[in-house]
């Protein structure tokens, strides 16, 4: 990845597009990302969203009090669409107006407003993505946005910085390399057995994991998956991309990586 991303640009884009395309969306019709939502529920979940954050980082308050005090969801399709276009309007002011360093509450180990800033351009990003698909009307992502949103989706979705309070132990031969053909990035991956308890919640985990891996010179990986960031992104995310990805090596390694992300992002 290249200079620093204006991700409040991005926002404002992503979110935007989002919004015309909904615009356009029938309300009953099925998101075929998003089992069992229609077009209305994902116009209310970004909305919601894009509020909640909004709201943590304006009042500087925790989820529990900004759940306590989100207004209901709208009724009907009309008052949807005001809901989603204010809130988002509000989350871009807001976040124009907090300096990145800002401490706010976040459920990640960085508790500031850049955090947001960075989750919230990739969260609309992926849902307006789903929203295309809504409509059968795809088009282009952002390079440089979606190979920031897979370092995203490695190095916090899926813990690829691993807490401290819990040990990895790699698969023996488990590498993994992740390459953008149109930007030039690289990831290496290993995967291995995660074990641990959370000090904060208690909860014991003993999975399957992801751990990033260091990029040795002359190290060959096991596997490789490559392809145009917005399609890997995509199939980080689980939604379908765009161009073919290309898979080489260990099958096996290919198999456990896919197995990892097919459950979902937590």
């Amino acid at each position: 990845m290249s200079a620093p991303l204006d991700y409040l640009d991005h926002l404002a884009r992503e979110s935007a597009r989002f919004g015309s395309v909904m615009n356009a969306a029938d309300p009953a019709a099925p998101v075929p990302t998003c089992s069992g939502w229609t077009a209305a529920d994902l116009l209310w979940h970004l909305g919601e969203v894009q509020w909640f954050w909004g709201t943590i980082v304006r009042d500087r308050v925790n989820a529990n009090t900004a759940e306590e005090i989100k207004p209901p969801r709208p009724a009907r399709w009309p008052g949807l669409t005001e809901f989603y276009a204010s809130a988002s309007a509000e989350l871009g002011s807001v976040l124009a107006l907090t300096p990145p360093a800002t401490t706010v509450w976040t459920w990640a180990d960085d508790k500031t407003a850049g955090f947001v800033r960075r989750r919230q351009a990739h969260e609309a990003l992926i849902h307006r993505v789903d929203a295309e698909l809504t409509v059968g009307d795809r088009t282009p992502l952002d390079p440089e946005l979606s190979a920031d949103g897979i370092d995203e989706v490695l190095r916090i979705m899926f813990g690829g910085d691993l807490p401290t309070w819990g040990m990895f132990v790699p698969d023996a031969g488990s590498s993994l390399r992740i390459a953008t053909a149109d930007t030039g990035d690289i990831w290496m991956i290993e995967i291995g057995q995660f074990t641990g308890e959370d000090p904060d919640s208690g909860q014991a985990y003993d999975e399957k994991g992801i751990r990033l891996a260091g990029l040795e010179a002359g190290a060959e990986p096991a596997a490789v998956v490559a392809g145009n960031a917005g399609d890997l992104d995509c199939w980080l995310w689980g939604r379908p991309g765009v161009g073919p990805l290309e898979r080489a090596g260990d099958k096996a390694v290919l198999a456990g990586f896919e197995e990892i992300i097919a459950q979902g992002i937590n």
